[in-house]
């Protein structure tokens, strides 16, 4: 068994990892690892291998994944057109995509209209276990990104919560209870789950800041808040913990609390754990005969699902609204379906199998059937989609300079020529003058305040300097966007060890501070940029340079951005444009030099 789970894990973010470096989408890899690991080679049996605890270790697994994906919707995001996208998306798109998932399921797959209702009530989800990993890859701007993610969480205890209410229309006929009845009961079920979530969300916030719970208890204590708020409404009414622990995470994410931040990344390291892990356990479960029982027929469903379905939902549901076209046609295209759609899919079609219902054991291999098709489909088109469609704004290119100042501007000034886009964030506006007349992008605020992402995408930038006055500030700033872009991908002007600390890499090998940094900008220092060659490497670059001068980045012909630190030095190649900060005096000589080799070149060629 331990060998079992150990081999889980390993291939679980095993898969994420081969994704990251390959740039395929993470969800289709762990997915088809768990059907080798599963069916194919019968190493990993969870029926066989958990018994009994395999449906509660993917419901609270589930439970925990939604808190992760509540903690990220944060109502600012609702800005510019998103918020009126979301709520037409939610009132107008559950309704219509229930209709046409459920005639698609009637029509399409042969299913009976019971079955085919409660089947397309689950499809009304958009799964944000895979919508999250694949919107990491992508840079589509900020608001086609968050309708697609508020839309995948709120809508997945909505899809439920139909499965319910159809689930107990087909158990309670006979039994003379009326429609409206079941929804009421439905209805009163799913508010108490929401003001048990919003309840518990406002205790996390009122305790943790008044010190009842120390530092290193409140990630577990949450974590225990949480399964135990899923279990309490789970039992009120089956299924209706996913509204308490989504409500939860979005009262978290709305309401101040000090270790927020700490507490929302130990959320998302357990939630990439938990995805690695369910989604190599889930396509284990299947066997032969489920893969046999996939009847043709299915893939008029499938086709229906994918062209028909989501786009006319998508489309109807935004028809009016201030989304461009080319938004909107993406989003009704991306419409993945996940863990959510499998567990309650399967949960549901056991119980109508034990209730008799004919043809409930068709929604297994039905259900997988639309997990594969959407994955693959939207996971392997959205980046070609995103660029044919003009939103795709590319890999982030740009450099974040933190502190406006002679040296930032300066430094600016060379990366423009070499055309990398620059921004200079400082809350000076005093300070920024000099920068707007350098032309350069500049932002006046904070960029630790949470208001900042209102403003700046931080996926356009591939590199992050710290380099104001303040040595701690710099630190702070390194340490609490590292996890965010990326430690390898932000860097610090080298600190006063007596005065402060270093979270991020110190730049340049010789980590001057940014009093000197100025200084020698004053004293006439400039930057310099020497392109190498298969015959001038940087064994001879270094020795041609003038004494004292310090190598500061290396651009790649992708117009990827590496720095040179006290601890780092980039490899190099042929191609390559290397970046330094010379003396004064040696930097005239230099350019002198390099105008008598450029006025010599024409008159050799003649």
């Amino acid at each position: 068994m331990m060998v079992k789970i150990a081999l889980i894990g390993v291939l679980g973010v095993g898969a994420q990892w081969i994704a990251w470096r390959t740039g395929r989408p993470a969800i289709a890899l762990m997915l088809l690892t768990g059907l080798i690991a599963g069916p194919v080679l019968g190493i990993i049996d969870p029926e066989r291998d958990f018994g009994a605890l395999q449906e509660p270790i993917i419901k609270l697994a589930v439970a925990v994944i939604l808190f992760d994906g509540g903690l990220s919707l944060n109502f600012r995001e609702l800005r510019h057109h998103a918020g009126p996208a979301v709520l037409r998306l939610v009132i107008l798109g559950v309704p219509i995509g229930w209709a046409l998932g459920t005639a698609a399921a009637y029509y399409g797959a042969g299913l009976s209209l019971p079955v085919s209702a409660l089947f397309g009530g689950i499809l009304v989800v958009t799964g944000p276990t895979v919508i999250g990993p694949m919107l990491r890859t992508l840079r589509i701007g900020q608001r086609p990104a968050n309708i697609l993610k508020w839309e995948g969480i709120v809508n997945d205890p909505i899809g439920a919560l139909l499965a319910v209410f159809i689930f107990a229309y087909i158990t309670y006929q006979g039994e003379q209870v009326s429609v409206g009845a079941i929804a009421l009961d439905v209805a009163l079920s799913s508010l108490l789950a929401g003001l048990i979530g919003f309840g518990l969300g406002y205790a996390i916030t009122w305790l943790f800041p008044r010190g009842f719970v120390p530092e290193f208890l409140k990630a577990p204590v949450l974590l225990v808040f949480v399964i135990g708020g899923f279990i309490v409404a789970d039992l009120i009414q089956h299924e209706t913990g996913l509204v308490t622990v989504t409500v939860m995470g979005i009262t978290l994410a709305n309401r101040p609390i000090y270790s927020f931040q700490a507490l929302r990344r130990f959320k998302e390291d357990l939630g990439v754990l938990l995805v690695s892990g369910v989604f190599i356990i889930l396509p284990a479960t299947l066997d032969w005969e489920t893969l046999r029982a996939f009847e043709a027929r299915f893939l008029v469903f499938l086709i229906l699902l994918l062209f028909v379905v989501r786009p006319v939902t998508v489309l109807v549901s935004l028809f009016l609204s201030k989304v461009p076209w080319r938004e909107r046609l993406f989003i009704a295209w991306i419409a993945p379906r996940g863990v959510v759609a499998v567990a309650i899919t399967g949960l549901f079609a056991l119980r109508l199998t034990e209730f008799g219902v004919a043809d409930a054991d068709a929604l297994i291999p039905l259900s997988f059937g639309v997990v594969v098709a959407t994955i693959f489909a939207h996971g392997f088109t959205a980046q070609k989609l995103a660029e044919h469609l003009g939103i795709d704004q590319g890999p982030g290119r740009g450099v974040l300079l933190i502190g406006a100042n002679s040296w930032t501007i300066a430094f600016g000034r060379i990366l423009k020529q070499l055309e990398i886009p620059v921004t200079v964030a400082d809350t000076s506006k005093l300070a920024l003058r000099t920068a707007r007349r350098a032309e350069l992008d500049v932002y006046r605020g904070d960029i630790l305040d949470e208001v900042t992402q209102d403003h700046i995408d931080m996926k356009q930038f591939q590199q992050l300097v710290a380099a104001t006055d303040n040595d701690a500030y710099n630190a702070l700033v390194c340490a609490d966007l590292g996890p965010e872009l990326g430690f390898e991908a932000v860097s610090q002007i080298g600190a006063d060890q007596e005065r402060g600390p270093v979270r991020g890499r110190v730049l340049m090998p010789g980590g001057p501070s940014i009093e000197e940094l100025v200084t020698r900008q004053a004293a006439g220092w400039q930057f310099s940029r020497t392109r190498l060659s298969e015959e001038f490497g940087l064994k001879d670059h270094l020795a041609a340079r003038p004494e004292g001068a310090e190598s500061l980045a290396v651009l790649k012909p992708s117009g990827r951005l590496l720095f040179f630190s006290t601890d780092a030095r980039p490899v190099t190649e042929a191609g390559d444009t290397v970046i330094s900060y010379v003396p004064p005096e040696k930097a005239a000589q230099r350019r002198e030099k390099k105008a008598a080799q450029a006025a010599a070149r024409p008159a050799a060629t003649s």
